[in-house]
């Protein structure tokens, strides 16, 4: 029988899978059917009562200038009407957003911003039970919220090791977008360990799973079935979904839900240093091969690291044995370490590896943080952006410099910041003239004519390098 051109090309076709056994496994798709059956009773809609003051205050807002084919324009009318205001029933349930059953007696994990304001909170389960719902505690920091409903037996999820979770493996979630309860929706993971410029003491879990108003506060499951993250952010211009998701990782949530069960309030490690990342060109003047590790700006008075003795200029490499790559990794680490324990540090001082042991302390609340740091800097920064301060006998003994030149502590936005000046340089010389003390630099900087631009010679660890810096 001569063969036909069909049959030329299934047996080509099974030559190459016999060729590629791994081929047809490696394009087929996860099946998501028996994870979403399995947890989905887990899962919960949050929706909230509040007074009409409370209302008025959370969301006394107008409508965003949103695309007309926007899908959030109908979820802003729905719940703040077609001028932006909302409806006379104020007092009204509203779903707000998602949540997942941690224990089987009853106690709920979900977002702080999710629940934040709100006189009564209702927790309404798949089975179509609703549950009126005491709040525990909330930490805005993390924005998480601990929530507790009487029951008994309830469906409870799997906690993963945040810890086995790699990039590129499928995740899925399963939350109330826009009100549509257990919707589930699937990707892959992004990033980890991801910062958020508001959200210093998360590590952030990102994703490409499609998440959007509702979202909020509800489980990202791995294909075991196991939580790693609690649904938190999106990033967006529309207000949609584009394709950047980020979850709090489920380590971080049930850190903070152990503390608000048994203190009703977070605690949080303290080292007190403001940080940089080092960059390419800061890595070679510290003699680093590579850019790493977390970069000393300054120094907090009164915190556990200048107890410890650390210095403006110290590159933070590892913390208690875990390397430190980039300055955001830093943060968590120390965030997660219990108030009172003692850690080491490993440090890059002038050329030089350091250990200092440190005791950390317990993070203090916003508004003395904002004084602490802000505040102090705020009068000192001079025309160049630059604070200044004499430097110490130990620090001078360090930079092998027996007198003269002033230490830089802190760099704001300016022309020294974009001359490449960074704190813990100590500057020598100024417009030609040698430094001998603060008041001298000063004298010399206000006496500079605006637009002019001076040469400073700055000691960094033990090289000199001489900057060219324009004067506002």
């Amino acid at each position: 029988m001569r063969p036909t051109p069909t049959s030329y090309i299934a047996f080509a076709a099974l030559v190459c899978c016999a060729l590629v056994p791994g081929l047809a496994a490696s394009r087929s798709l996860p099946d998501f059917i028996d994870l979403v059956a399995e947890n989905g009773p887990s899962v919960v809609n949050i929706s909230t009562k509040q007074s009409p003051a409370a209302s008025q205050q959370l969301h006394d807002f107008s409508v965003p200038d949103l695309p007309e084919d926007s899908p959030l324009q109908d979820f802003f009318r729905h719940f703040f009407g077609e001028d932006g205001e909302l409806p006379d029933d104020r007092s009204q349930a509203r779903s707000l957003g998602s949540g997942f059953i941690v224990s089987t007696d009853g106690f709920v994990l979900t977002n702080s911003h999710v629940v934040e304001g709100a006189d009564e909170i209702i927790v309404r389960t798949s089975d179509r039970r609703e549950f009126v719902a005491e709040l525990i505690g909330t930490d805005k920091r993390s924005d998480i919220a601990l929530l507790k409903i009487e029951g008994e037996d309830l469906p409870a999820v799997k906690v993963a090791s945040p810890r086995d979770l790699k990039v590129g493996e499928w995740v899925l979630a399963i939350g109330s977008p826009f009100g549509f309860e257990s919707s589930a929706t699937a990707g892959i993971v992004s990033a980890i360990g991801r910062s958020l410029p508001s959200e210093n003491y998360v590590p952030f879990i990102q994703t490409d799973v499609a998440i959007n108003p509702g979202n909020s506060g509800g489980p990202l499951f791995n294909l075991a079935g196991e939580v790693v993250g609690v649904n938190s952010q999106i990033y967006s211009r529309t207000g949609g979904f584009m394709g950047l998701s980020f979850a709090i990782p489920i380590d971080v949530a049930m850190d903070v839900v152990e503390q608000l069960k048994t203190t009703g309030r977070v605690s949080r490690g303290w080292l007190g240093v403001l940080i940089q990342d080092v960059t390419r060109e800061l890595a070679e003047t510290f003699g680093m091969t590579q850019p790493r590790g977390a970069l000393v700006a300054q120094v907090l008075p009164g915190s556990p690291a200048e107890a410890a003795e650390v210095l403006p200029g110290d590159v933070i490499l590892a913390y208690n044995g875990r390397d430190v790559l980039t300055s955001s990794s830093l943060p968590p680490m120390v965030g997660i370490t219990p108030v009172g324990e003692r850690r080491i540090l490993q440090v890059l001082r002038s050329g030089e590896l350091l250990e200092l042991e440190v005791e950390i302390g317990e993070l203090p609340d916003e508004e003395q943080l904002a004084g602490r740091v802000s505040e102090p800097e705020k009068d000192r920064a001079n025309r160049l952006g630059l604070i200044v301060s004499e430097p110490t006998v130990e620090q001078r003994e360090q930079l092998a410099v027996a007198s003269g030149g002033v230490l830089v502590e802190g760099v704001e936005p300016g022309p020294a910041e974009q001359a490449g000046l960074s704190a813990g340089d100590l500057i020598l010389m100024l417009d030609k003239e040698m430094i001998k003390d603060v008041d001298q630099f000063n004298r010399i900087l206000e006496s500079i004519p605006a637009g002019r631009s001076v040469a400073v010679l700055v000691q960094r660890g033990e090289g000199r390098m001489f900057y060219a810096i324009r004067v506002p």
